[in-house]
């Protein structure tokens, strides 16, 4: 299946109208973009140039400067480990190499199977109760790798 093929092209051209206007309107349509569709598909691109009227090279520029913005569609299941300080000097490097072994992927990459996408972040303002992760959209703190797989076998089953 081609990927870049498989996107709302109506959704998304929605968005782009509907915020055109708005002060940072790039950043903010790239943002409603990937909170609909999971992902920031690269052959939106050429689609919020024109409806800004910025030429594809800008808006390519600014989807791949900030590593938040996803290229591909995530997995359907997102873990994302704090690599902050606080949380490495809690535990969390040893943690990360557990769940990279259990989701059988590395940061910033999607299983095979397109059951899990694991992502690095650099702070979940859970410092106090490190090490962080989340879970679909579930913070968790003070994290242990057998937490880890419980927490992981609840959300995947709850899914």
């Amino acid at each position: 299946m081609d990927i870049s093929q498989n996107w709302d092209r109506p959704a998304v051209e929605a968005i782009a109208v509907s915020l055109k206007d708005k002060p940072g309107a790039l950043m903010l349509i790239l943002r409603r973009v990937q909170d609909a569709l999971g992902w920031v598909p690269p052959d939106s691109v050429p689609m919020i140039a024109r409806v800004l009227n910025l030429s594809r090279a800008e808006v390519h520029g600014v989807v791949t400067f900030y590593h938040d913005f996803r290229h591909a569609p995530p997995g359907k299941n997102i873990v994302k480990v704090c690599r902050a300080e606080s949380c490495q000097a809690m535990g969390a490097v040893a943690l990360a190499e557990h769940i990279k072994q259990r989701l059988n992927c590395d940061f910033g990459q999607t299983s095979s199977d397109g059951t899990f996408t694991l992502d690095a972040v650099y702070c979940l303002g859970n410092c106090a109760c490190s090490p962080a992760v989340v879970v679909n959209g579930k913070l968790l703190g003070r994290v242990t790798p057998n937490r880890f797989d419980e927490v992981l076998s609840e959300s995947v089953a709850n899914r």
